[in-house]
């Protein structure tokens, strides 16, 4: 059967481009300008079309009926603003870039492990230091998912995450819990927690659909290639990022079948779960595609091994400003939420970052 999709190539500071007409990409701050409308069938492309956005109505109309009207939804959901993401009393603008602080409650991470496993005090301390840097959103995780990590009991993991939570929630904090389990999930939602980041898209635990459903929660839905026993495996790909694309439309779809509002739901192209250094770097690349599916962008890269590749194998706690870097990429990329161990300094860059694009700062006219 054949699929769709049109990728953003070309981008500007503004409605206006040197090229002609720009739309604004994901209702964020990025505009977009020039597109190429891909054919595929089989895993293989068979065309490829460029056009500007004023011309989108003469490219979809040369492809078949069905495709066109893929094609035509596609047009509508890069253009598509989002509404804030209602947490407990806070709302989550994401008209703008949010940062999410992470934290792990695990003795082996990769970045962090141990640090503040049993340690709730410190935990929290660490939590309320990432809320005062200007963390939007803190994602507590008492699970290391990554490669060759051992299994956790749930029963641990529940353990793990709920104390914090309760406490942030009684601080007004805005939370999401980092789980695949369906009982560590519906515990952290008890206990206060607002968004569920599930890595495994909801394939892991067949209850979980249902416990979001019912709760109202938005959800993360992240791509990973492997099963439940390693996520990390089975990364086959024809072309990874027209690959990852189709399998976040397969997921989002199934959520929204199974009576998850569409409006719930957020995409992870899940960078580092395996996928080698030239694919990550491919979808990195790629990503303003994804706004093509209509939903908000959760990105997350922060102190990832692709980023020791790339610095001479650096350990974790030395990636910080690889981190930083891939936050800045995915912010002009259009994605609405970046997922970072370094708060402060990811929040500060990104001040900058949107002062750039200030049009009260910056004359945008002068510099065509």
């Amino acid at each position: 059967m054949p699929r769709v999709y049109i990728r953003p190539i070309a981008f500007a500071d503004s409605p206006q481009a040197e090229d002609g007409e720009a739309i604004r990409l994901g209702g964020g701050l990025i505009y977009a300008s020039r597109f190429v409308l891909i054919v595929r069938e089989g895993g293989k492309v068979v065309s490829r079309q460029r056009f500007g956005a004023g011309d989108v109505q003469k490219a979809i109309a040369t492809l078949p009926d069905a495709l066109a009207a893929d094609a035509a939804e596609q047009w509508d959901n890069l253009r598509c603003t989002h509404a804030p993401i209602a947490c407990g009393q806070r709302m989550v603008r994401l008209d703008q870039p949010v940062v999410m602080g992470i934290l792990n409650v695990t003795p082996d991470s990769f970045s962090d492990g141990g640090q503040f496993l049993d340690k709730p005090d410190a935990a929290l301390e660490h939590a309320h230091a990432m809320l005062s840097a200007g963390a939007g959103v803190i994602d507590v995780g008492g699970e290391s998912t990554r490669p060759g990590a051992a299994a956790v009991w749930e029963g641990d993991e529940a353990k793990r995450v709920v104390p914090v939570i309760e406490q942030l929630a009684a601080a007004g904090a805005a939370i999401s819990i980092d789980s695949r389990r369906s009982s560590v999930i519906e515990a952290a939602l008890a206990a206060g927690a607002h968004i569920v980041n599930d890595v495994s898209a909801m394939r892991h635990d067949a209850r979980t659909t249902e416990i979001v459903a019912r709760s109202g929660a938005p959800v993360v839905l992240m791509h990973a290639p492997g099963n439940d026993g390693d996520l990390h495996a089975d990364g086959d790909y024809a072309d990874v990022v027209l690959d990852v694309f189709d399998a976040l439309r397969e997921r989002r779809d199934a959520a929204v079948a199974a009576g998850i509002a569409r409006e719930k739901v957020l995409l992870d192209p899940g960078i580092g779960f395996g996928k080698s250094l030239a694919e990550n770097l491919a979808l990195i690349n790629a990503l303003p595609l994804f706004h093509a599916l209509g939903q908000p962008i959760l990105f997350g890269a922060s102190r990832k091994r692709m980023i020791g590749a790339l610095s001479n194998e650096v350990p974790a706690h030395q990636r910080m400003a690889g981190s930083v870097m891939l936050a800045l990429k995915a912010m002009d990329a259009g994605c609405q939420m970046v997922r970072v161990h370094d708060v402060a300094e990811t929040v500060q860059a990104m001040h900058v970052w949107r002062g750039l694009r200030d049009a009260a700062l910056t004359d945008f006219s002068q510099l065509a």
